[in-house]
């Protein structure tokens, strides 16, 4: 069998790195990929936008399943393509992709269906915003309602957060054409979660628990960035599970195929635990990236017939199996990010980490320089520690994590802390 991996983050090298040792694949692809994906997959210079492109390459070699990691090949329509195509892919379709490409639309979508959401007003200038943070009070959210790389979401307490907020999405135009629309939303208190299933458009199979943290610095301080470390499992009781399968997966597949944009792929739902209960913070139509490097490790078996089937409609019957091991992901990044991030300094020390017990290693913003890995991105390692608790697996990432340099990495040394 032959399988493609879009994109060239940790992400998909977690992926590749579970694939290639998939029972059945005799050769396997990653577009554009990255250093470390070339260790275990042949990378192809496409680059994971190149939508045409990727299918004719997919066309051309008889590709059995494509997996698409990040979400800007979907929000294009990379999975209508394949289908036009008759090409096996996991992803959701553009119509339903949209679930991630717009908050507006998703927002929308919750109050049609009844799904638990944060109070919220959609703002075109600094007067509605203004207006709305009225209304609904501190706290408050400011989201750019089309992508911004995880980086497009302002959470305000303070007065002088939301003139902060106001000046970058409406006068320095910070996020672009994302951000033409706003989102002001109520800011939720509780506990946060990422839960993401697999799902073939009817059936629904839970992957593992996952917590990510998305702060740049300890203690859920600084900037939001893509996420900066991740654990799997994570505290989530079962009438909790439950609850959020009940009041927001379901109901959320259920409606899409009812306004005819049914969804096949991996849906990752951002939830807040409020006394309340479980409330939808946000969904992204893949595999969350750091939560993915956390949780793939811990997938028991094959992870290829249940992403086939995805792709196929045939997930009725199937379970996913999971170790009872925990796994936690220390993301290390270059100097500036979130914000520029520094690239080609040198990276040394991924030897010696790989050589400890327990620790894996995935590749994102790397290249390679006259025969040197040096940086090339924001996110340029995801270090994995694997133990019989979180606390181990934590101990063990940070283990790996002090075998590895460059200069002015950055990361949090948090990850994993409170949970046993």
């Amino acid at each position: 069998m032959r399988v493609l991996i879009v994109g060239s983050g940790a992400r998909e090298h977690a992926l590749a790195w579970k694939l290639c040792r998939a029972e059945g694949v005799d050769e396997l692809y990653a577009a554009p990929g990255n250093p470390g994906m070339a260790g275990v997959a042949t990378c192809v210079p496409i680059p994971a936008d190149g939508t045409l492109e990727l299918a004719e390459f997919a066309t051309s070699l008889h590709i059995d399943v494509t997996v698409v990691g990040p979400e800007l090949p979907l929000v294009l329509g990379i999975a209508d393509e394949f289908a036009r195509r008759g090409l096996a892919i996991v992803g959701p379709s553009r119509a339903a992709a949209e679930l991630e490409g717009s908050k507006v639309f998703t927002k929308e979508f919750c109050g049609r269906h009844g799904i638990p959401t944060a109070r919220s007003r959609v703002a075109r200038s600094r007067d509605e915003a203004a207006a709305a943070v009225r209304e609904i009070g501190l706290p408050i959210v400011f989201k750019a309602d089309g992508l911004a790389a995880g980086k497009g979401v302002l959470v305000c307490h303070r007065a002088d957060e939301v003139e902060s907020a106001m000046v970058r999405f409406f006068e320095d135009r910070a996020f672009g054409a994302a951000g033409e629309r706003v989102l002001v939303e109520q800011g939720l208190v509780g506990e946060e979660t990422s839960f993401m299933v697999l799902t073939d458009g009817s059936t629904v199979i839970p992957l593992a628990s996952a917590r990510d943290y998305k702060r740049l610095e300890d203690g859920d301080r600084g900037p939001n960035t893509g996420g900066m470390g991740a654990v799997s499992p994570a505290p989530l009781p079962a009438e909790v599970a439950g609850a959020i399968l009940r009041d927001i997966v379901h109901p959320t597949i259920a409606g899409m195929a009812q306004e005819g944009r049914p969804y096949r792929g991996v849906l990752y739902a951002g939830v807040m635990i409020t006394g309340d209960g479980p409330q939808l913070l946000e969904y992204n139509c893949r595999l969350g990236d750091p939560e993915t490097q956390a949780v793939i490790p811990r997938f028991d078996g094959d992870l290829l017939p249940l992403l086939r089937a995805a792709a196929l409609g045939e997930l009725g019957g199937m379970r996913a199996a999971w170790k009872r091991e925990a796994c936690a992901c220390v993301v290390l990044a270059a100097d500036g990010y979130p914000g520029s991030p520094r690239r080609g300094d040198q990276i040394t020390g991924l030897a010696e980490a790989l050589a400890l017990e327990g620790v894996l290693v995935f590749q994102a913003g790397t290249a390679l320089e006259d025969g040197r890995l040096v940086t090339a991105g924001g996110r340029v390692l995801s270090v994995v520690g694997r133990g019989a608790t979180v606390a181990e697996a934590a101990r063990t990432a940070y283990e790996g994590a002090s075998r590895v340099q460059f200069a002015g990495v950055q990361f949090r040394r948090d990850v994993g802390e409170a949970i046993p």
